[in-house]
């Protein structure tokens, strides 16, 4: 009866470690597309830009956040239900949730793009509602992550290379 416990525990921590390894091999590269799209983001609202080169420099960084999660999206439905109670839920949530934040960004990138960047206060009242948009995005990208960081999942996802939390990002 034991070994018939442990080796049902085994399987399905291999099937977790499976399930996560699909999901987290497609992960680093968007994240480090997201983290390097918002440093673009960073360094050109510091900077003393002109409204024209803060207005491509945001949109162009909201298209390739948009991609990213559309490729998170993809990584998880591609990996289909992790092998957990509820799994089919927690996937159609995670894929649905990513893929919204998808949409999101590319239509931030559209309310860029239809910023007056003639007028320096309309201009900078418009990246205003951006940053708001911005800061609440963020928070929905990281829960939905978060989400299928959870239980033994989380356990499998958190050892495999691509899904570790690096320290510092050196040059991004």
């Amino acid at each position: 009866m034991i070994a018939l416990t442990l080796s049902g525990c085994s399987d399905d921590s291999a099937q977790a470690d499976e399930w996560a390894k699909k999901v987290c091999d497609q992960v680093q590269p968007q994240v480090k597309k997201i983290q390097e799209a918002n440093a673009s983001i960073n360094a050109a609202s510091k900077e003393k830009n002109s409204s024209a080169e803060v207005k491509k420099t945001d949109a162009a960084a909201f298209e390739k956040i948009s991609g990213a999660y559309k490729s998170l999206g993809d990584a998880v439905d591609k990996a289909g239900p992790p092998p957990v109670d509820d799994g089919d839920k927690l996937h159609a949530d995670a894929v649905k949730e990513l893929r919204g934040i998808s949409t999101k960004y590319g239509q931030l990138r559209k309310t860029v793009d239809g910023l007056d960047t003639k007028d320096q206060a309309k201009f900078a009242e418009g990246l205003q509602g951006v940053a708001t948009e911005l800061d609440s995005l963020g928070k929905s990208g990281d829960k939905a992550l978060s989400k299928l960081q959870s239980g033994d999942v989380g356990e499998a996802m958190a050892n495999q290379k691509g899904c570790k939390r690096t320290g510092g990002s050196p040059g991004v």
